[in-house]
């Protein structure tokens, strides 16, 4: 007998589809989220130190804070998007039933994301002297570059938490990842109290404590992801993979090509934004201080949909495995109209706490407004940050990783980092103008993105 659908069977489909996505999303949402709140613990945790506790400013501290976690996240997010590319592909043979294949991608990633991360390490530990070159503030330099060098150990041990933890998203297992971090930022949180303010016996650190208290947190991260994923029920069937027999260079090189260019994706926009915070440190370190602060409040809301962009990879990756395109249609409308209602929430949320949440992370006034002003730019961008992290996120799960890499490439670094230039030094509109710039190259990544995925989806009908 002939099916029949009605709008109530089409709005049902995608209901379906959207709590499927807010099931899997919410703990890679948490997950993300404890991330952030390490350099938002940091910040103003650093901010709160007294001049004559450690002979600077917490202003100063953050500025350099902020200087070396510009250098330290260009080359880190490269390392963490390779990671993102064994997750569609455990995705896809998951959904086929392929339990071999999944066996193998597990030790494969592993290596590669070890080796990857070992590299940057290098190159970070190369590049770390150029703060110098840059035309900071000498204080804010002299103070960022210890900082930085202890803050590069705990790319190894991330390594290995980003690999198992997309490993085991990939067949759709995401609340441990989540409990783990929540832990460790606990975690933080008390080492931070310790060696910053010099508690229990320990002497004063400064802002060092910050980035020690960071390196032990992530050391308990990579301990528990691997504790989980070797002696967890669901895994024990891929136990063999710690073996690592077998190994193929093509099978990490497929993981590597799909990762690399998640990577590079990343390595565009955080590069975009660090340049920016060059900018900003020509203009001023109090400047410098309120960027800081304002971007990490914007963090958290990017890597809530960030977590919605990995459940997205997933869920289209399933659909791929089963080649059902209608189907992976939905899945990805679905993501794309969770972040939007996600994001608008996030840019009301800016918007009215504009005035009360600077107070917490610096005790100057002036340093004060200028996050207010920043927060109600970051208000402005919300719904294009979600709808171009989503994009990536869909994409990678078909597999399509190079135009998109093109798409960064030329949104960021041709249409937004001019732009922030023009409008912050030609336009004189200062460290707002950097933001304003910033929020150009964010919407123009989000128009190509979509537009991507709907040529994508219309040559995958039509084939």
């Amino acid at each position: 007998m002939r099916t029949i659908f009605t709008p109530f069977m089409l709005t049902q489909n995608f209901k379906d589809h959207f709590m499927k996505t807010v099931l899997l999303a919410w703990p890679v949402c948490i997950s993300n989220l404890g991330h952030v709140m390490v350099g938002i613990v940091d910040t103003a945790m650093v901010g709160g130190i007294k001049e004559d506790m450690m002979g600077y400013s917490g202003t100063t501290a953050q500025a350099a804070v902020s200087l070396a976690n510009g250098f330290y996240f260009l080359v880190l997010v490269f390392g963490m998007g390779v990671s993102y590319g064994v997750t569609p592909l455990a995705a896809e043979a998951d959904s086929s039933g392929n339990l071999n294949e999944n066996t193998k991608l597990l030790s494969h990633a592993l290596i590669v994301n070890l080796l990857t991360n070992s590299v940057l390490f290098l190159i970070l530990f190369s590049i770390s002297p150029l703060m110098g070159h840059i035309h900071q503030s000498e204080d804010v330099v002299k103070l960022a570059i210890p900082f930085l060098n202890v803050m590069m150990f705990g790319m190894i041990p991330l390594a290995i938490f980003a690999s198992l933890k997309q490993f085991a998203e990939g067949l759709s297992f995401t609340r441990f990842a989540m409990i783990i971090t929540i832990g460790s930022n606990l975690l933080n949180v008390l080492f931070n109290y310790i060696l910053i303010y010099g508690k229990f016996g320990f002497s004063p650190m400064g802002m060092m404590g910050a980035c020690w208290a960071t390196f032990w947190a992530r050391l308990v991260m990579a301990g528990g992801m691997f504790l989980y994923i070797f002696y967890g029920k669901h895994f024990l069937k891929y136990r063999e993979a710690f073996l690592f027999k077998e190994l193929s260079f093509e099978r990490m090189k497929k993981i590597f090509s799909i990762g690399a260019g998640s990577g590079l994706q990343w390595v565009f926009e955080i590069g975009a934004f660090a340049c920016a915070l060059v900018m900003i440190g020509w203009i001023g370190k109090r400047e410098q201080a309120a960027h800081q602060i304002a971007l990490q409040l914007a963090a958290m809301t990017y890597l809530i949909a960030s977590g919605i962009s990995a459940a997205a990879s997933v869920r289209v990756g399933n659909q791929l495995g089963t080649k059902n395109i209608p189907e992976l249609r939905k899945a990805a409308l679905s993501a794309f109209g969770m972040v939007i209602i996600a994001q608008l929430l996030f840019a009301a949320m800016f918007v009215l706490c504009r005035f009360s949440v600077p107070a917490i992370f610096n005790d100057e006034k002036d340093v004060q407004q200028i996050v207010s002003s920043l927060l109600l730019i970051a208000a402005l961008f919300q719904l294009s940050d979600g709808v171009q992290v989503v994009g990536l996120g869909v994409l990678r799960g078909i597999k399509d990783v190079s135009i998109p890499t093109w798409i960064t490439f030329i949104s960021y670094w041709l249409i937004g980092l001019p732009s922030c230039y023009v409008l912050a030094f030609v336009f004189g509109l200062g460290v707002q103008g950097v933001w304003y710039g910033l929020t150009i190259a964010l919407t123009s990544a989000a128009v190509f993105l979509f537009l991507r995925f709907n040529y994508i989806i219309r040559r995958m009908n039509i084939s």
